[in-house]
């Protein structure tokens, strides 16, 4: 063999000597994968514009136990649990105006005293003598008054979107006028904010963009403010309730038949769409158009909400209906990728399927049209409640047209019946009175002893209950515990000799040397970071952007809290005690009280801390929900309760 030869066969073993060591240290690694543990929860924070998907469960009882944790997020978050009391609608329905076909009336009620939904009543102008379906329509943006203009309509109808030079100007109108002349009551009411709904005004509700100063306090606050979001009052949750009063007047009318009543919006209007067909029972049919997607979910502050879509998006929202019928489009917008596999409409279809009802679920293909509900998909719609409601309308239903009506036709408000008081006194009184109905809500689940329901807010808020953390796989060294099931990783330092010890102590505070020894010392997510926490990129200053879709910085460590006890528990038969230090005694509180029977002491350095001193949502110790729910009196009378009786 040459010298080249030599030394070849000599790098060939040297390079098969590489390989095998490189092998051995790679089945190492493997081997011991919590010192090279990734935290899911390090990465950019979710936002509206994410993948939201939809993983349908393989039995419908898997499916119904994962529904009621849905709706009670939902309810959560829409600021509706406990239900707020429906208090009388005191409705007033004037100006009748005459169509060809079908009438219309101008409507105003209360949804909560003084604060008033307004709208347009479309009726048959010849209706039948049995009653009527009803079919509500939340709007959407735009407004009921939405108007293309002499010269936008006739781009709609060259493209093919509109039909008539007249109605087709304002199509939200024209979709009651045919509902109507099919023989339905349709009730179009305005979003907070637009046309004669000015209480609360558009820049509010709609274009909130900067914190307001003068609203962020203790006191005497306002809508987007910290401490309305630990009340869970926003405007999303304001609309979301008007639209379930929108129901209750529907169904209040002599000539409605209250058992076939269905729920149309394009927009804005097809997110209400959703939440009312997850909420409320009522409606049979449904036609959410425009908003059921796995991608964006909705980009105004009034389709967003805290705690609404943490682990959950618009297409599983939507499944909630089911398995009663339900139809969209998808179009040249977000809604466009329903239409491929494992991303919408084949989950929905896979939903309805284990119910025995793939049919009663409808996604045609509209994407050479933008985002819309023009002529063409609400022809679909005409013709799915034609169907569903029972009408019995010969096929295809075709809509017509009608002349629009004038300013003083459609403006509810006139010298007979005068437009309420708003602006920011308006909102400050609102939120007060809805404040001390809420506060009396809670209290009587508080005094009553219904635990349940209350633990059931205080899991939803924090995002975990210790019986999933119990649940959960851990792996453990001495110097982290991983949440494998999670993705979470939690840093600790634990005495050595923890297995011949007679109790078990958790240290929260500050890692310093000596202090807490003989203690487990967790460090919780993020917990030496200072200054304000994490936001999206959004820079409009609205916490449900960024806590609608991610859960706090303080929730996620009480997560870490939870499963470092769920871990003890499992692996020491002890009894665990909490000690905190000042300003960790909130985590300790909120921790145990979940934990339950598993905590029997906690012992904390109080700095008297309540949630309801918080006036930034981007504070560690923010908690959406948190106030609502008794803050931490609630909690410690929980704990002190559960002591004695222990």
């Amino acid at each position: 063999m040459g010298i080249d030869g030599l030394l070849c066969g000599q790098q060939v073993t040297k390079n098969l000597a590489t390989m095998k060591a490189l092998i051995v240290f790679i089945h190492l690694l493997l081997s011991i994968p919590v010192l090279f543990a990734k935290d899911v929860r390090d990465s950019s924070p979710k936002d509206l514009n994410g993948f939201f998907p939809f993983d349908p469960p393989s039995t419908l009882k898997e499916w119904e136990t994962r529904k009621e944790k849905l709706v009670l997020r939902m309810q959560v978050a829409t600021g509706l649990y406990p239900m707020p009391p429906k208090t009388p609608l005191n409705e007033v329905i004037h100006g009748k105006i005459n169509r060809p076909g079908f009438t219309i009336e101008k409507v105003y009620f209360e949804s909560v005293p003084g604060f008033y939904v307004t709208g347009l009543l479309f009726r048959p102008e010849n209706p039948k003598k049995e009653k009527l379906p009803a079919v509500l329509n939340p709007h959407g943006h735009g407004g009921r008054l939405q108007d293309y203009g002499e010269k936008g309509v006739l781009n709609q109808i060259v493209i093919g979107a509109e039909k008539f030079r007249e109605s087709g100007r304002m199509p939200k109108m024209a979709r009651c006028a045919t509902l109507a002349r099919m023989g339905c009551v349709a009730f179009l009411y305005d979003m907070i904010g637009y046309a004669d709904n000015q209480q609360l005004s558009y820049q509010l509700a709609h274009s909130f963009a900067k914190r307001r100063p003068e609203f962020e306090k203790t006191e005497n606050w306002g809508l987007y403010s910290a401490q309305a979001e630990m009340h869970l009052l926003s405007i999303f949750g304001l609309q979301t309730w008007n639209s379930i009063r929108a129901l209750d007047f529907l169904e209040s009318l002599p000539d409605v038949d209250s058992k076939r009543i269905a729920v149309t919006g394009g927009s804005g209007g097809g997110t209400q769409t959703i939440l009312l067909g997850a909420l409320d029972d009522r409606p049979i049919a449904s036609f959410p158009n425009g908003m059921v997607s796995s991608s964006m979910q909705g980009g105004c502050t009034c389709e967003n909400a805290s705690l609404l879509r943490i682990g959950t998006g618009n297409v599983e929202m939507t499944a909630l209906f089911a398995p009663k019928p339900q139809g969209m489009t998808a179009a040249d917008d977000w809604t466009r990728e329903m239409l491929v596999k494992g991303k919408g409409f084949s989950e929905l279809q896979a939903l309805y399927s284990l119910y025995g009802v793939s049919q009663n679920v409808i996604c045609p293909d509209l994407t050479h049209f933008k985002h819309n509900y023009n002529y063409i998909s609400r022809a679909i719609m005409y013709s799915w409640f034609n169907k569903h409601l029972k009408l019995g309308l010969p096929e295809p239903v075709i809509e017509e047209d009608y002349k629009l009506l004038s300013k003083e036709e459609h403006a509810v408000w006139n010298k007979k019946h005068p437009k309420p008081a708003g602006g920011d006194n308006y909102e400050r009184d609102l939120i007060k009175q809805l404040t001390a109905r809420d506060r009396q809500l809670v209290k009587k689940l508080w005094e009553r002893g219904k635990s349940k329901k209350m633990l059931m807010a205080w899991q939803t808020i924090v995002g975990r209950s210790f019986n999933d953390s119990k649940q959960h796989k851990y792996q453990a060294t001495q110097a982290m515990l991983i949440n494998k099931t999670k993705g979470e990783e939690i840093k600790w330092i634990q005495p050595s000799n923890i297995a011949s010890r007679d109790r078990l102590f958790i240290h929260l505070g500050e890692i310093a040397e000596g202090k807490g020894s003989g203690a487990i010392r967790p460090v919780l997510f993020r917990q030496n970071r200072k200054g304000p926490t994490e936001k999206v990129a959004n820079p409009r200053e609205f916490a449900g952007y960024t806590h609608g879709y991610n859960h706090s910085r303080f929730a996620r460590q009480v997560h870490d809290l939870l499963s470092v006890i769920a871990y003890l528990d499992s692996k020491h038969e002890l009894p665990i005690e909490i000690h905190a230090d000042k300003g960790f005694e909130a985590l300790a509180i909120v921790a145990s009280y979940l934990a339950g029977n598993s905590i029997k002491k906690v012992v904390v350095e109080s700095s008297g801390f309540r949630f309801s001193e918080i006036i930034d949502y981007r504070d560690p110790l923010f908690l959406p929900g948190a106030i609502k729910y008794g803050d931490l009196d609630f909690l410690i009378q929980s704990l002190d309760q559960k002591f004695k009786q222990s």
